[in-house]
């Protein structure tokens, strides 16, 4: 795993490298994958821009000269898991800017060596070499960063052909391991050492040698019995000849007396930071823990990770106690399945305490610990249930960072809590902590943590958490936001996975200094409330983490999935005093209209005439053609102004006709019994023709206009030749007041005769007149004469028919 991350650490350093993004497409790095193909041979369609290629796990089993020369761009080559038996670096002489070779996990065991004076990572570990293959040409790579090898066989002449290198990190994956010479391997010159054992081997001398050779030194599959019973025996290893300052132990699985003299070993060397991750141990004790040899040490971290036991026959409490006496600053105890743990009953000068995952119960603090410089405590994924008792531990500490979380934690109202001032950072997330958990905070707390638990509101009585600027609320049962009056500030807030359906309005008077807001997946209701919460990421500048995707409308029903900032909700919809206001000055204004149209255009008027019009024409669909025909009674009407009756009646009426009686006055032909628009709308409907004798006076009366209205809308009449207008005297339009725009159109588009006062041009007009009339006079009389019905009256003894003769004169 080491190797293939190293892999993606070069290529994004090749990737990185300056001008890279500002090459043409034609220059651009091309990668190649033809991995996991069960490929016998190297591929011979490389595109020749490839500069990664990548044939691991296939069953290549030689490489030809020819293989990659077309690719002579290539820098980083895998070759790992096939079947290569002999490899000829020179195989590569043409690829020039080759930087990475992996050829690991084959079934190497020739390798004739070339100078690649560019190349700087070469992996040939897991291979069947039967000694180390390093040649005098591998001390020629001055480039080299990164080397792995392999041998059945170690000795100091394989590594002094490259002491001079300058190597980052030294890789020796071995397959199998039957001689070592002592002192090989502090004769490299590297920063890091990495040794993977092959199973039941000598690992001592290794670690020994190991110790010796570089500042970071890596060992996996450390297992088998232990060569030697006491530390004695490695009296000529001190501080003074031993480099190594980081120590892990991978993959170890020890009977507990060799790990423990592992840890003795280790104790008085340079070793600063030891770490023992993977680890099976058990087996009967035989050695005294009470004569491990505290004194003499450079070690400052202790780390245990993932712990498993064996048939187990020692006290645990002695094993607690052989790591807590250490007195180093740091200490992990990770994943072990632990349940207790005990400390000595005098100050130490821990710092750093890890005891994750583990089964550690309250009765971690029932008995008295003294830890005054403690700065870190770490115990989440344990079995704690009371917070006050761990407040009561913690206020003898100087603690600054304390993770709870993942435990079965509670906070009941009648408990008391003491925590130390120094206190700034809190996980308590995934417990069982309710509202009640903000009376047992700290006051100096900086950073709380409190997802997964199950709040539903934050009290608004809490003022103490003044020093609080960063607040984790997710996965509980809030309904809001929670205010901020007590969090002045506060600038970090997560509340994403609660209840939220719409903030309120204390949220955004109170949380002023807040910067980052986390509200995502929540079940927002996308109504008015929500207005200020969607407007807020608007003018936050990127305030909302997750803003637009994980703020979705949840109701109403018909919004549902549709993203907040997809929602419109309109000032005026949502602001309930603008609305009203708005409504006021619409109210204002159409008053106003109507106000100025009554007095401008004298709507009272129209309105009358639309009302009048309304209720004829309602008649008029109720009555057939047949019907409205029948109904004519006159030969015509004459609409006019009673200032010009004189004109009228000796000038106008003995000219058309001797029949005076078929003529319409409004004077002698409307009936006293009805309205004057209802006796209006009945003169039309009961003549053929309509004549409207047009002056200034006929201009100024509203009745005369009611008159023309009537007849124009041809309520009464199929044809459009039924309205005669004569001009008394003439009528500038200008004249014609603005509120009867109907008859200056008229007049616009409409002919007219106009009467002369000339006697000698009289009888043209009358011709004209007569002309456009054009009734006749004889089919009219007969129509009216003689209009006879009979009406059949059913009554209980019998039938009655009645004529009625009706005379329309």
């Amino acid at each position: 795993m080491t190797l293939i991350r190293s892999v993606y650490v070069f290529c994004s350093i090749v990737m990185s490298v300056p001008g890279y993004a500002s090459k043409p497409p034609e220059d651009r790095e091309l990668t190649t994958n033809r991995s996991n193909m069960s490929l016998r041979k190297v591929p011979a369609d490389l595109s020749p821009t490839t500069t990664t290629l990548d044939l691991s796990y296939n069953l290549l089993s030689q490489l030809q000269s020819s293989d990659f020369r077309s690719v002579s761009k290539l820098k980083v080559l895998i070759l790992c898991h096939n079947r290569i038996q002999e490899l000829d670096i020179k195989t590569f002489e043409f690829n020039r800017e080759l930087r990475y070779l992996d050829l690991s996990y084959n079934r190497l065991k020739i390798v004739t060596w070339y100078s690649l004076a560019g190349l700087r990572h070469l992996d040939l570990s897991f291979n069947d070499f039967d000694s180390v293959p390093i040649h005098e040409e591998a001390g020629n790579m001055s480039q080299l960063e990164i080397l792995g090898l392999s041998g059945a066989k170690i000795r100091k002449s394989d590594f002094q052909k490259i002491a001079h290198l300058h190597l980052n990190t030294v890789f020796l994956g071995l397959r199998r391991l039957s001689y070592y010479e002592e002192g090989s391997l502090p004769i490299l010159n590297t920063t890091k050492l990495h040794i993977v054992l092959p199973m039941n081997t000598n690992f001592w001398v290794l670690l020994r040698d190991g110790i010796k050779t570089s500042k970071i030194l890596e060992m996996t599959n450390i297992d088998g019995k232990s060569q030697f019973s006491s530390y004695e025996t490695q009296q000529n290893l001190t501080l003074a000849n031993s480099k190594t300052s980081i120590l892990l132990l991978n993959k170890v699985d020890l009977l507990w007396d060799d790990l423990l003299l592992i840890f003795q070993f280790v104790w008085h060397t340079s070793v600063e930071c030891f770490q023992v991750q993977h680890v099976t141990f058990g087996g009967k004790v035989y050695l005294d823990h009470n004569s491990f040899d505290y004194s003499n040490t450079a070690m400052r971290t202790i780390k245990l990770e993932h712990i498993q036991f064996r048939i187990f026959y020692i006290p645990q409490e002695r094993v607690y106690l052989l790591f807590t006496k250490m007195d180093i600053e740091n200490l992990t105890i990770s994943d072990a399945q632990m349940p207790h743990m005990r400390f000595p009953n005098y100050p130490t000068r821990f710092k750093h305490l890890n005891f994750a995952d583990n089964i550690l119960t309250d009765d971690l603090f029932k008995q008295p610990i003294q830890l005054p410089h403690l700065k870190t405590l770490i115990l989440k994924g344990n079995k704690l249930e009371t917070l006050s008792l761990v407040s009561f531990f913690a206020n003898n500490t100087s603690l600054k960072h304390l993770d709870l979380s993942q435990n079965l934690l509670q906070y009941e109202n009648d408990e008391n809590c003491f925590w130390p001032e120094t206190l700034i950072t809190m996980n308590l997330s995934s417990n069982k902590f309710a509202d009640s958990v903000f009376r047992c905070l700290p006051r100096s707390i900086q950073i709380l943590d409190l997802n997964n638990n199950k709040i539903q509101t934050v009290p608004k009585e809490i003022i103490h958490l003044k020093s609080l600027r960063e607040l984790n609320l997710a996965f509980n049962f809030l309904t809001d936001l929670p205010g901020c009056s007590h969090f002045r500030k506060l600038s970090i807030l997560n509340i994403e996975m609660n209840l939220i359906l719409s903030p309120s309005l204390d949220f955004f008077q109170s949380c002023q200094e807040v910067k980052t807001l986390n509200a995502g997946r929540n079940p927002f209701r996308c109504t008015c409330e929500l207005r200020d919460f969607i407007q807020l990421e608007k003018y936050s500048q990127g305030m909302m983490i997750g803003w637009s995707d994980s703020y979705i409308c949840e109701y109403p029903l018909n919004l549902k999935g549709t993203r907040l900032k997809d929602v419109h909700l309109p000032e005026l919809s949502c602001n309930t005093a603008l609305l009203i206001v708005t409504i006021v000055v619409i109210m204002l204004v159409l008053g106003t209209a109507m106000a100025f149209c009554c007095l401008y255009f004298d709507l009272p008027w129209y309105l009358r005439m639309l009302g009048q019009w309304t209720q004829t024409l309602q008649r008029i669909r109720k009555t057939t053609q047949e019907q409205l025909k029948r109904n004519v009674q006159f030969y015509v009407f004459i609409s006019y102004n009673k200032h010009d009756s004189t004109w009228v009646k000796h000038e106008l009426i003995p000219n058309l006709e001797k029949e005076e009686n078929l003529i319409c006055l409004h004077e002698g032909n409307f009936d006293p019994g009805k309205s004057i628009t209802e006796n209006i709308t009945n003169c039309i409907e009961k003549s053929c023709k309509s004549i409207f004798v047009l002056s200034p006076n006929f201009i100024q009366s509203e009745w005369c206009h009611y008159e023309l209205y009537f007849a124009h809308q041809n309520l009464f009449h199929e044809n459009s030749d039924y309205i005669i207008f004569i001009l008394l005297e003439p009528i500038p339009l200008y004249c014609i007041p603005t509120r009867y725009p109907k008859l200056k159109a008229l007049m616009e588009k409409k002919a007219y005769l106009e009467w002369s006062k000339d006697r000698r041009k009289c009888g043209l007009f009358w011709a004209k007149l007569r002309a456009s009339i054009n009734v006749n006079l004889l089919e009219t009389r007969e129509m009216c004469e003689l209009q006879t019905f009979v009406e059949l009256n059913e009554e209980s003894q019998g039938s009655v028919i009645s004529l009625i003769r009706t005379d329309c004169l």
